[in-house]
């Protein structure tokens, strides 16, 4: 995850500040293009957004979805012009366990508010800040990971998740703290105290989850089972594999530690090899126009297909095959395939399966290695 400026400046006038809002980003998306039952409110079709600038009336509105125990639920708007009656309902239900790490839920709601607080010095986002931590410290196991829910932690909601960046979102944030970000500083000792020792659980845990073939370390799955930190699978099409796109945001992750150790060190340099050894060249994924089908969780004019193209840049499949390390992808009844081609359509456009992230990593990595070597 790259970390954005924590204000920003909208066009050329300098006295309006933003703060980042692409964290939200996600949520939004699904909550314009999924109906869930664990939703309380619908989006309406002409529902309108705060501007970024509006950082008052976005923060407010973070400050309603939070839940009692200081998480928040996914697959929201938090830039959404709410009515009175859909605020009305939020209000009402606060008692929700639906709280979670998916999508970019709770972290970056935690970091909004932090930069808001700093800004307009509202004690409320202070408090909803702090209890947002809290929900971060009260969710990790024993063993430093994070599941992708908390406290629901049912079915594959119990393991530790990295799928969509949902415990290296979780991480962030207390690097933020451990780091002194500015808009942190109203943490008190004890309490920042408490956080750099659930960060330092966290990275042991990542350590501990990176895949070792043959002696070899090589990258991340999207789940560790809880208990003995295996890799698994969740949803059907989610196999267990390695993963490019989550453990190239890990990497990036370890890649900000100020003062790493051996093991971070040995961690980061095994992964980069891997990124270099699994990069696929002469290929382009070309997107094109196609009847408009609506699926349950997205719909689409468009289909996508693998053609052949030397100019291309290098690019990784979102899976690797334990193992093997052959690239794969799944359909929703589970079956493991070898091309794109043989992904149903649904699947083909609802899902990112080719990904370009770990060039980044390799982009950074010669100068992080000088600098921490």
């Amino acid at each position: 995850m790259v970390s954005s400026p924590a204000f920003s400046q909208i066009g050329k006038d300098s006295s309006i500040k933003t703060i980042d809002v692409s964290g939200f980003f996600d949520g939004a998306h699904h909550w314009k293009d999924i109906t869930g039952d664990d939703q309380v409110i619908k989006r309406l079709l002409d529902q309108k957004n705060y501007k970024p600038s509006q950082i008052k009336q976005i923060a407010d509105n973070i400050l309603l979805y939070q839940q009692k125990n200081g998480g928040w639920p996914k697959n929201y708007d938090m830039l959404a012009i709410l009515t009175d009656e859909q605020k009305k309902i939020l209000s009402e239900g606060e008692d929700s366990l639906n709280t979670t790490f998916d999508n970019g839920s709770t972290y970056s709601q935690i970091e909004y508010l932090a930069k808001a607080y700093q800004l307009m010095k509202d004690k409320r986002y202070k408090d909803a800040c702090l209890r947002g931590i809290d929900f971060i410290l009260n969710a990790q196991y024993n063993n430093g990971g994070f599941p992708q829910f908390f406290p629901d932690t049912s079915g594959y909601r119990k393991y530790i998740t990295f799928n969509d960046d949902a415990m290296t979102g979780a991480m962030t944030v207390l690097l933020h703290v451990v780091q002194n970000k500015p808009y942190y500083s109203f943490i008190d000792e004890n309490f920042r105290e408490k956080i750099k020792k659930s960060f330092w659980k966290g990275i042991d845990c990542i350590l501990k989850c990176q895949i070792n073939e043959g002696g070899s370390l090589t990258v991340w799955c999207q789940q560790n089972d809880n208990v003995n930190l295996s890799p698994c699978g969740a949803r059907t099409f989610e196999l267990p594999g390695k993963v490019s796109e989550e453990s190239a945001n890990i990497v990036l992750l370890l890649m900000k530690i100020e003062h790493p150790g051996k093991e971070i060190i040995n961690s980061v340099s095994s992964a980069v090899k891997w990124f270099k050894e699994s990069k696929i060249f002469g290929i382009r994924i070309k997107t094109f126009p196609s009847p408009e089908v609506v699926y349950t969780y997205h719909k689409t004019r468009s289909d996508k297909e693998i053609v052949k193209d030397s100019t291309a840049p290098a690019v990784w499949t979102r899976f690797y095959q334990l193992g093997t390390n052959r690239p794969f992808f799944a359909n929703r009844d589970g079956k493991m395939v070898f091309s794109l081609s043989e992904v149903d359509r649904e699947r083909r456009t609802g899902y990112s399966w080719y990904v370009y992230t770990p060039q980044e990593v390799l982009d950074l990595y010669p100068a992080w290695i000088q600098r921490v070597k």
